[in-house]
């Protein structure tokens, strides 16, 4: 066991008092003020870091000094008290340091005064770096300081927050109490950080468009309704950025992207969140090809470059990002899955009953395209573990897709499945505007026939197509998607900083 963790382990737990540690804390804040001691100082800011400190003096023996004085801030972590030494850790963003307390070196009233701290207090403490003779690397202090009181004992004294509701509600508790937390966000910001270095690297220009829209659009999808006091009109949080990006290569844009917040009105499970994270990239002259190599070349470096390798493993699947995507029509894997050739040609009578005899639920309602991507989603997306771009949807499906020129009832669109999971969706995209138009009608048809998810007719937008769209190609990634299957996360909720949550009810 490292020294930090024994020093845990050996907390003092009169340091946190069982029947009352908040209002325990409440009296320290109260001496703190009629002793006129600041309990939430500024002005100190550290000239080191934990993990700085420890790089410069990895070569210091045991028992010996540095001669270097430096100063040090961060959350007191864990105490151990002997007489008139004690043993702190102290956390920065980098790391864990222990501080090494001496009345002799600190001065007896500073001494004192320290006795009176808790563990999840913030301190700044300036002092002579040593290494002591058990070979743990110190700052001994010969000033501390109290930056910020806490109120609030660290969950369970500090051996961890593990309800997994209460994490979620309390991140920033959960942060401090997990380290391995913080290490799942700080490869999130990795990985868009570094899909920007790829899209710029590649002649994209990252744009920014509304986030409240007139119109919904862009997806298939419930939108979340507000409503705008001085235009006295009802607004939509975008369900996703497409449309308006789209305008753009109407104006002249060739190549551009956006990454962003996107909002849908629907469920909660482990794959969906009411808000979410997407890039979003379209490219004249592009087509579904060449977002089928962009969409893997983009996958593949972000698991190269972040994590530093492609084979990875998620929930316990060994998977190689490295190795060439599956490529296979939406027919095709239908029908391995039914033992049964299939296409959206099939008859209804026929799908219907090869549905009834793997049980797969239908409407009666439900025309044959329908019914072939109800047989997709039940039969084959969870077993697509491979990384799999599936292609070849239905028209009747698409209403922004660019119908393919062999078979105008299918459309030049894919969707990438990883893990059983879908991550991505892309296509050529749709530019003639009469045909748009009459998309746009069929889905609005849907919607007063009671679809709550189907698309409006946003005129602007053909209006946009009018003057000449060029041929083009566009792609939609789930980022958070993404970070859960490269930071081994079950649940969308575990890449979140801060996920929607259910009310608690008053008895909870």
């Amino acid at each position: 066991m490292d020294r930090e963790r024994d020093l845990d382990t050996t907390l003092n737990t009169s340091d946190i008092p069982e029947d009352d540690p908040v209002a325990v804390r409440r009296g320290k804040l109260s001496d703190l003020a009629q002793a006129g001691i600041p309990a939430y100082a500024t002005g100190y800011r550290p000239a080191a870091s934990s993990a700085l400190l420890k790089e410069h003096h990895a070569d210091l023996t045991e028992g010996e000094s540095s001669g270097e004085e430096t100063s040090v801030a961060g959350r007191v972590t864990a105490i151990r008290r002997q007489g008139k030494i004690a043993f702190w850790v102290l956390r920065d963003a980098t790391g864990e340091l222990q501080l090494f307390l001496r009345q002799n070196v600190l001065g007896e009233a500073a001494y004192e005064f320290a006795k009176t701290l808790d563990v999840g207090d913030w301190v700044y403490a300036r002092g002579e770096v040593l290494r002591t003779r058990t070979g743990e690397l110190s700052l001994s202090p010969v000033e501390l300081v109290l930056l910020a009181k806490s109120l609030r004992p660290l969950p369970e004294k500090f051996h961890g927050l593990t309800d997994t509701d209460a994490r979620y509600r309390q991140r920033y508790v959960d942060l401090i109490a997990n380290p391995e937390v913080r290490r799942t966000f700080e490869i999130r910001f990795r990985i868009i950080a570094q899909m920007r270095r790829f899209m710029d690297a590649r002649g994209f220009l990252e744009v920014e468009t509304p986030i409240l829209h007139s119109v919904p659009g862009g997806a298939v999808a419930r939108p979340f309704i507000t409503h705008h006091n001085t235009l006295d009109r009802d607004l939509y949080l975008r369900i996703a950025p497409e449309l308006h990006l789209k305008r753009l290569l109407v104006g002249g844009f060739e190549r551009v992207y956006e990454i962003g917040r996107c909002f849908r009105n629907e469920g909660m499970d482990t794959r969906h969140n009411p808000e979410f994270t997407t890039i979003e990239v379209y490219e004249a002259f592009g087509n579904m090809e060449s977002m089928m190599e962009l969409t893997e070349a983009l996958v593949t470096d972000a698991a190269r470059e972040v994590l530093g390798r492609t084979d990875i493993t998620y929930q316990g699947v060994e998977l190689n990002l490295g190795e060439p995507f599956v490529r296979k029509t939406v027919a095709e894997l239908v029908s391995e899955a039914l033992g049964a050739e299939v296409s959206v040609h099939t008859p209804l009578e026929e799908l219907r009953a090869l549905a009834q005899r793997r049980q797969v639920a239908f409407e009666p309602a439900w025309s044959a395209a329908k019914l072939f991507m109800e047989l997709f989603d039940e039969l084959v997306e969870a077993i697509l573990i491979r990384p799999t771009f599936a292609y070849g949807y239905p028209a009747e499906v698409s209403p922004l897709s660019r119908r393919n020129d062999k078979d105008p009832e299918l459309t030049d669109r894919f969707e990438l499945f990883i893990a059983g999971r879908e991550l991505a969706n892309a296509f050529s995209e749709l530019t003639d505007p009469i045909d748009q138009r009459a998309r746009f009608e069929e889905q609005a048809r849907a919607k007063a026939a009671g679809d709550d998810e189907a698309m409006s007719v946003d005129e602007d937008y053909l209006r946009a197509q009018e003057y000449g769209m060029p041929p083009a190609g566009g792609m939609g990634l789930g980022i958070d998607r993404l970070v859960m299957l490269l930071t081994d996360s079950q649940s969308i909720r575990d890449v979140l900083l801060f996920p929607t949550m259910r009310d608690v009810s008053p008895s909870a």
